[in-house]
Order: C-alpha cells, then structure tokens, then sequence
C-alpha cells in the first residue's frame, strides 16, 4: 500500500473514507432487515400481547409502515417503532415491579409489599371492622424493615380465628395481668412487673394489599386469600417485643429453642429447671408468662428466639394458624443452653 503525500494525497484519502461509510450507511437497512427478520416475528408477538395500549400502538403502527411504504425506508421506520413499543413495555414492567415493592397501593388495586422472602407482622389493636358482608380485624402492618402501616385490615382466610384468638389474649390478660385480677400480677420467679400479652399474626413473603376508603377513613386490606396458608401462622409474645421478635425472624442465623420443662400440671413447676425464668428484665418475665398462658387456652409456651447477635426473644404459639413455612420456628429441635 501506498502512503498519501502532500495535501491532494490526504485529501483523496479522507475522500475515500467518507465514500466508504456513506456506502456502509447505505447497506445498513439491508443488514439490519436481515439479522431482524428471523426474530421480529417472537419479539413483536410477545410485545403485543404484555403491551399497554399505547406501547401496542407503536408496535402496531410499525407494522403498518412496512407493510404499506415498503421498500427500505418502510422497514426502518417500521424496526424503529416497533422496537420503542417494545422498549415502553419492558420500561414499565420494570417501574410497576419496583412500585409493587415499595409503594403504598392506590385505590381498590392489589398491589405487594414486603419481602419475597421475608416475614411481615400484623397485630391487632382490638377493633373490628364490618368489611365486603363479613366482621375484620384492624391492626398495624409491620414490615421487614420495621416500617409501620396504621389502619390496616385483614379480610379472607382465618379472620374470624383471628378474631376470637385476640378475645383469648384478653381474657388471660384480664385474669393473669389486670390489677383486678384475682392474681398478683407479679412474676414469682424473679419479682418483676407482668405484661400483658399480644397476639400477632406473622406473613412470610409478599402480602397482597388494596386500597379501600370506608366512613372517610383510609384502610390498607390485606387480601388473605391470596396467601397459602402455609405462609400464615400466629405467635404470642408481649406488645413491646413483637418489633424485636419481627427482626429475629428475619436476621439470617436466627434460630428457635425450647425452655426444659419438668413433666407436670402446676404452674410454679414448670419453669423450675431453667434459669431464664429468673432473669431479672423482660426476657424472664415473657418467658414465664408464655407458659402462665397455657393455662385456660390452647397456645403453647416455653419457646426462644436466639440470634446470632442479638437480644433474646421469648415467645408462645397459638396453634391455628400454624403454617407447615413455620416449622423451624414452631418446631425447634434443640433445647435452650444458657452456657452455650
């Protein structure tokens, strides 16, 4: 190859390479029809059919302008407008994937929030609401990231249970803690105040949620029937841990043990041979009283949640719901060691 000298030789050089790309330019349409048409027919079917409207006008008026203007200058405009409806669709699937995840739903519309893998909280503040020809449960919603939403709703499965386990709750409460109780309400083991017990509703993954406005109000609904009951189960512990019992459920290393036990039916027995239970702070107190508890109800007491660095959490079970998701929580396989 001959190298350019002098001024016309760079000239003609640079005359060269504009012809050349000017020629590339022109075969462009050719190439791009070509590597295109083997796919265009899968990619616009799936556009069209997951598109909104106004994406599935592009999309459609692409095709016209191929089929119609032909030639090269039809296809162009046509891959170009088909190309962007496609592109509006996956934009906003992307944008309604991240909302569904972090936003509030809008008015009458299912949306999701929560964690795919996490656990979520609902606990009740005693009311009840008649909701779509049925009474509900009102409480907070406590997410994973310990983000509280007031004035929430629980419709569909296990409402009533729910229900008439909260009317359990108080019950004991009033026999076990009130100060017209016929009991002291003071821990025996270690002399502390006792706390009333709450009732709470845990959701492993991603809650179903809509918007509903009844007698002026606001209300987030969680539409329970859109949850396997496998991913439902309902703890009790007291009202100021359930922020903390929350957490330990989704702090990874988390594990659940069981308070020993000597066989028996009185009370001041069944605690005898742990040393939780006389703790001094709230973790023995709780602990006592999810076994003082059993006692003229079903639930089931005695059980810690231990983490890897973290306070420990005393809790009880409330048999229904029990999802089979909950087993590692509602069926520990080790006792607890306090020196291990």
């Amino acid at each position: 190859m001959q190298i350019p000298r002098g001024l016309d030789g760079i000239v003609g050089k640079i005359g060269n390479n504009v012809k050349d790309n000017f020629r590339k330019i022109k075969e462009f349409p050719k190439y791009l029809d070509e590597r295109l048409r083997e796919y265009a027919p899968i990619i616009v079917s799936a556009a069209i059919s997951a598109s909104p409207l106004y994406a599935k006008a592009s999309i459609l008026t692409g095709l016209y302008a191929m089929n119609s203007y032909g030639g090269v200058k039809g296809k162009v405009l046509g891959y170009v407008l088909i190309w962007l409806g496609t592109a509006v669709t996956v934009g906003l699937g992307l944008i309604a994937g991240l909302h569904a995840m972090h936003s509030l739903p809008s008015s009458n519309h299912v949306e999701y929030l929560g964690s795919p893998n996490g656990y979520e909280a609902f606990v009740l503040n005693g009311q009840t609401i008649p909701y779509d020809g049925h009474t509900d449960p009102v409480g907070d919603l406590i997410l994973p990231n310990r983000t509280i939403i007031n004035h929430v709703i629980w419709d569909g499965q296990y409402a009533n249970t729910i229900i008439q386990n909260h009317k359990v709750i108080d019950q004991l409460n009033s026999v076990w803690v009130s100060n017209n109780s016929w009991a002291r309400p003071v821990d025996p083991f270690n002399g502390q105040q006792l706390e009333p017990m709450q009732d709470v509703v845990v959701i492993k993954g991603l809650i179903p949620i809509e918007n509903i406005t009844l007698n002026n109000q606001t209300y987030y609904v969680i539409v329970a029937d859109g949850i396997k009951s496998e991913y439902i189960a309902e703890f009790y512990t007291s009202k100021e841990l359930i922020p903390d019992l929350v957490d330990a459920m989704n702090t990874p290393g988390t594990i659940a043990e069981l308070l020993p036990q000597l066989p028996g039916n009185t009370t001041s027995l069944l605690p005898a041979n742990s040393p939780v239970f006389y703790w001094p702070n709230a973790t023995g107190t709780v602990a006592f009283e999810t076994k003082l508890y059993q006692y003229g109800s079903d639930f089931i007491g005695g059980y810690l949640l231990k983490q890897p660095h973290g306070p420990i959490i005393p809790y009880g079970i409330i048999p229904n719901p029990s999802g089979l998701a909950f087993l590692k929580f509602t069926a520990p396989k080790r006792l607890y060691n306090p020196y291990s």
